[in-house]
């Protein structure tokens, strides 16, 4: 018995934990950058572009804010919305115009895992996923032009009501320190229990639903039958399985110890990669983003973000892969 709660203390409830504090820091520092009213500075940073998306000074924020945290800029939308302050539709446009700004986030880890086991495919693996993402976040913008309403200009914007007490708004000022911190903890103290009450329950339905192997059946189906074996080589094929069933690192791993041995070449590697990456989207959606995007979000905007989300994603992938394949074969 002693056994299996020491296993579940090191399988379930430590790395829960830790995405649990995750969650909770990004919400606080979404909940601190309001509660501080910096909104309008971050969103200056992306004024032009997101003007051309026809999205506003919160969406903007989150923009810049996803650049060091995509979920604090989450946790700014999700409040947004709660608020009325932003529509389902301009949530969703919000998301997706994150793409590249929540990609730079993880690129780091991509290219130094991949780049010392694989060398150059390294660089064209990374090259292509930045470019699918950018693809997104400006695919954004036209549809945000299609879809939204035009912002209100400069003068329509309602006026600034001035600080109460006069010099309460001064960022030198105690009184502008200890107002923004007060509204920053009710903020988040207000929205901490939903993000426990959605995350927890998802989170450990996804642990079991690994443990009974659910995720792997459905990888090794979606690999089998996705109608690659007549391009790709066998050795490749076992890259992606890994790819889909252990995430990157075994996949790369694979990856080069086969493009070392002679095994597979360089347009083989990178071209396994990217199949890897796009079939993995469904288990990736549920297994990584369901839990978080719960937290922040109604349930059923929740899943729809996901769904368009890894959609888009996949859809770009498998743009930026054909691309590849005329080019490389």
């Amino acid at each position: 018995m002693d056994s299996v709660w020491t296993e579940l203390a090191v399988s379930l409830l430590a790395p829960m934990s830790r995405v649990l504090t995750g969650l909770a820091a990004g919400l606080f520092a979404a909940s601190f950058i309001e509660g501080m009213q910096w909104t309008r500075h971050l969103a200056k940073l992306a004024a032009p572009l997101i003007r051309r998306a026809r999205l506003g000074d919160v969406p903007a924020a989150a923009f810049a804010l996803a650049f060091f945290s995509p979920a604090s800029a989450n946790a700014l939308l999700g409040d947004a919305h709660a608020r009325g302050e932003l529509s389902q539709r301009a949530v969703i446009l919000s998301n997706l115009f994150n793409s590249l700004p929540s990609w730079l986030t993880h690129t780091p880890s991509i290219f130094f895992l991949t780049w010392p086991v694989l060398g150059f495919p390294a660089v064209i693996y990374t090259a292509l996923t930045l470019l699918a993402a950018a693809m997104r976040t400006l695919l954004t913008v036209g549809l945000g032009r299609l879809l939204l309403p035009p912002l209100p200009s400069e003068k329509e914007k309602k006026a600034d009501p001035g600080c109460t007490p006069p010099g309460s708004c001064s960022p030198l000022s105690a009184a502008f320190w200890r107002k923004g911190l007060d509204s920053a903890l009710k903020r988040f103290r207000r929205r901490l229990p939903r993000l426990l009450y959605m995350a927890v329950p998802i989170y450990v339905l996804m642990f079991f639903l690994q443990r009974a192997g659910l995720f792997e059946a459905a990888e090794a189906w979606l690999a089998e039958h996705a109608g690659f074996s007549g391009v790709l080589r066998p050795d490749a094929l076992g890259v992606i399985v890994l790819y889909m069933a252990a995430e990157l690192g075994a996949a790369v791993a694979a990856a080069g110890s086969l493009l070392h041995g002679g095994g597979l070449g360089t347009p083989e590697v990178v071209l396994a990669l990217l199949v890897g990456n796009v079939l993995s989207t469904p288990m990736r959606g549920l297994r990584h983003q369901l839990p978080s995007y719960a937290a922040y979000y109604p349930t059923a905007l929740a899943i729809k973000l996901i769904v368009i989300n890894q959609g888009l994603r996949a859809l770009s992938m498998i743009a930026m892969t054909a691309v590849y394949w005329a080019l490389a074969f």
